[in-house]
């Protein structure tokens, strides 16, 4: 494209400089005394003098051809590397949208877990308050004391007490120290 329309320049500049010269009425008259008038001859031969041979101009060619083609080589690697990057783009477009979509599903299916798990708690927590005291102290005596109290914390205070009450002192203590110590780190300010 970029030979093409440097070639179609410098062919309209001869082409303008022609029709200058043909449609200047004193061209005419100056030819023919350039043929008879030997000073004219002698003007016209210094600017003859002055154009670049034609090997100079076919090198300046040469080098403009060359030019062009070094041009259009980029301008193709540049237009393969826009390509490039806009189809990137676009898969990188489609992969976040699948990351959000399984996000939004691992999400979902972690709220379903922890509701699951929280309903089991709850229930597991009802039947220790619904069961014995001295029962369910025997069963929280073999517990891990933080184990045992997140049941307890979770109880009405009534089956809590009740249940403390049946277990051996050194447990029972052990217990409420775990309880007590549950938000000693959430800031008070």
């Amino acid at each position: 494209m970029a030979k093409a329309g440097v070639l179609m320049t410098v062919s309209g500049l001869l082409m303008a400089s022609v029709a200058v010269r043909v449609s200047d009425a004193s061209f005419i008259p100056a030819a023919w005394a350039a043929v008879t008038d030997p000073g004219i001859q002698a003007i016209e031969t210094t600017e003859l003098a002055q154009c670049p041979p034609a090997q100079e101009a076919e090198a300046v060619l040469a080098a403009f051809s060359d030019r062009e083609a070094d041009l259009s080589s980029r301008e193709a690697y540049l237009a393969q590397r826009q390509a490039d990057l806009v189809q990137a783009e676009a898969e990188l477009t489609a992969r976040l949208t699948e990351l959000a979509a399984a996000e939004a599903s691992l999400q979902e299916t972690l709220s379903l877990a922890e509701r699951a798990a929280e309903t089991d708690v709850a229930r597991l927590t009802t039947v220790y308050e619904n069961m014995k005291p001295r029962d369910a102290a025997d069963l929280f005596s073999t517990m891990a004391p933080e184990f045992a109290a997140g049941f307890i914390g979770r109880m009405n205070p009534e089956s809590a007490a009740a249940i403390l009450m049946g277990l051996e002192p050194d447990v029972a203590y052990a217990i409420s120290v775990v309880l007590a110590g549950r938000n000693a780190d959430v800031p008070t300010e």
